[in-house]
């Protein structure tokens, strides 16, 4: 195929170099925008005309295959279509799409942008900042619960918004890191335990975490090393990391905590429920803004040892089969 064989290693690193540089430009129409007009259109369909339980679950079933499946293949559709028009203009779509789908920059600039009024003591413009990056209910932070939520929120979407991306666009170029973000975009809406998701999100919550499972992993290993603390990293993510419900989330989360050398879960209020996460990692450390500035470059750097490891094994594979 056409997409197939112009896929290369210059895509990657273009798009990866992309989202480094100018992240999603809010001014322009989004993948995941779209995709959240298809899901609120399906929710509200399936709240109002569905019952709860078996027939919520299809619901939620057939939502995930639809997204999935035209996302995944609406991108190959598109691409194959404009790399029949010219290769460069399919190769520049290509690289802006892929780069669609990483959140490193995204990431970064939402951090800077809350510990900026943070620096200047200005509490309350930092926390409704940190509102529009977090689910949980921020009015009532103090200056150390809102570093503690940003180096959380980096540590977790490190796996689902840079490691797991590249990951999939490694393995099958555009097509399945689109469908991936489609994954991890309904899993972000939908994918709850809580009424009134219960039903309609379960499958959407189970998939997104088999599919981060292997990116995560990697995601803790690569921290584990960059961090220069591999044996302590393992060691406190195999204590802690499986006391959070989720199989993935904990273990990012561990894995920073433990490299930055500080402690992260506690209790978050969510509308006004306080529920608590489990205790991850020792604070040996205090979490400050250089804290922050630090998770930021474990992202950057995991970023790039992934992308190297699979920008190397592709050319061996292409030497071998040359």
């Amino acid at each position: 195929m056409v997409l197939v064989a112009n896929f290369s290693f210059f895509v990657l690193v273009l798009a990866s170099f992309l989202d480094f540089l100018i992240g999603d430009p809010w001014n322009l129409l989004h993948p995941v925008q779209v995709m959240g007009w298809v899901i609120t259109w399906w929710k509200d369909w399936t709240f109002r005309y569905l019952p709860q339980g078996l027939p919520q679950k299809i619901s939620g079933i057939c939502l995930n295959i639809f997204l999935l499946f035209g996302f995944g293949y609406g991108t190959w559709y598109l691409l194959e279509f404009f790399y029949q028009l010219a290769n460069w203009l399919g190769l520049c779509l290509e690289v802006v799409i892929l780069a669609s789908c990483f959140a490193g920059r995204s990431l970064r600039r939402a951090a800077e942008e809350v510990l900026i009024p943070l620096k200047e003591g200005d509490l309350n413009s930092a926390r409704s900042l940190l509102s529009k990056y977090v689910g949980r209910d921020t009015q009532a932070l103090d200056r150390s619960e809102i570093l503690r939520a940003l180096v959380e929120t980096i540590a977790e979407n490190t796996t689902d918004g840079a490691i797991a991306p590249l990951f999939f666009a490694l393995i099958g170029g555009t097509p399945l890191a689109m469908a991936y973000k489609a994954a991890s975009t309904l899993d972000s809406m939908v994918g709850y335990i809580d009424p009134p998701y219960t039903d309609l999100g379960w499958f959407s919550a189970k998939l997104e975490d088999g599919l981060s499972w292997l990116p995560c992993r990697f995601t803790v290993l690569s921290v584990a090393i960059l961090s220069g603390k591999p044996v302590t990293v393992w060691n406190l993510c195999k204590r802690d990391a499986p006391q959070d419900p989720s199989p993935n989330s904990g273990w990012s989360e561990c894995a920073f905590a433990a490299g930055l050398g500080v402690q992260l879960g506690g209790a978050n209020k969510y509308k006004d429920i306080i529920k608590y996460k489990p205790l991850l990692a020792e604070p040996l450390e205090p979490i400050t803004e250089n804290t922050v500035k630090r998770s930021l470059q474990l992202m950057r750097q995991s970023l790039l040892l992934l992308l190297g490891l699979g920008l190397s094994l592709k050319f061996l594979i292409s030497l071998s089969q040359s």
